[in-house]
C-alpha cells in the first residue's frame, strides 16, 4: 500500500512534476477564457464592419436622393428651355409672316406709285412754251424724276 499512497500524494503535490488535476483545470479555464475573449473579439469585428456597412449604405442613400433631386431640377430646366425655344420659334414665324406682308405691301405701294406717276404724266400745267411747273413735295419730285424727257406731255385746256 505504500505505493498507492505515494501515487496519491504525487497527484496532489505539484512539485513532483507529474500529472496534477488542479493544474490541468487551471490550464483549461485559462484556455477557455482566452477562447471566449477571442470569440468576443471576432464577434465585435463583424459588428463594427456591419455598422460601417450600414453607415456607407446611409451615405449612398443620401447621395442617391441628391442625384434624384438634381435630376428633377435638370428636367425642369430642360423643360423650360424647350418652352423658350418653342416661343422663340413662334415669334420667328410671326416675324417671317410680317416680313412677307411688309414686302407685299411695299410692292403694292411701288406699283401704285408707278401708276400714279403714269397718270399724272399726262397733265401739263402752264403755257406751251414753258416747262411744266415742278412740285416741291417729295412725291412730286419722284414723279418728275420718273418722267422721261422724251415723252411729250399733253396740254391742259385753260
Amino acid at each position: 500500500m505504500k505505493g498507492n499512497g505515494d501515487e496519491r500524494h504525487a497527484n496532489l503535490n505539484p512539485a513532483h512534476g507529474r500529472f496534477c488535476p488542479a493544474r490541468e483545470i487551471k490550464h483549461l479555464i485559462t484556455d477557455s477564457v482566452q477562447r471566449v475573449e477571442l470569440g468576443a473579439e471576432q464577434v465585435r469585428e463583424p459588428g463594427a464592419t456591419m455598422q460601417e456597412i450600414v453607415s456607407a449604405i446611409g451615405r449612398v442613400t443620401d447621395l442617391m436622393g441628391e442625384i434624384s433631386a438634381a435630376s428633377r431640377e435638370q428636367s425642369t430646366g430642360v423643360g423650360q428651355v424647350g418652352e423658350a425655344v418653342t416661343q422663340m420659334d413662334q415669334v420667328t414665324q410671326q416675324n417671317a409672316a410680317l416680313v412677307e406682308e411688309m414686302a407685299a405691301a411695299a410692292n403694292s405701294l411701288q406699283g401704285q406709285a408707278q401708276e400714279l406717276v403714269r397718270s399724272v404724266a399726262v397733265f401739263r400745267v402752264g403755257d406751251e412754251g414753258q416747262e411744266p411747273v415742278r412740285q416741291r413735295s417729295a412725291a412730286g419730285a419722284g414723279a418728275q424724276a420718273a418722267l422721261s424727257p422724251a415723252t411729250p406731255l399733253p396740254r391742259l385746256a385753260g
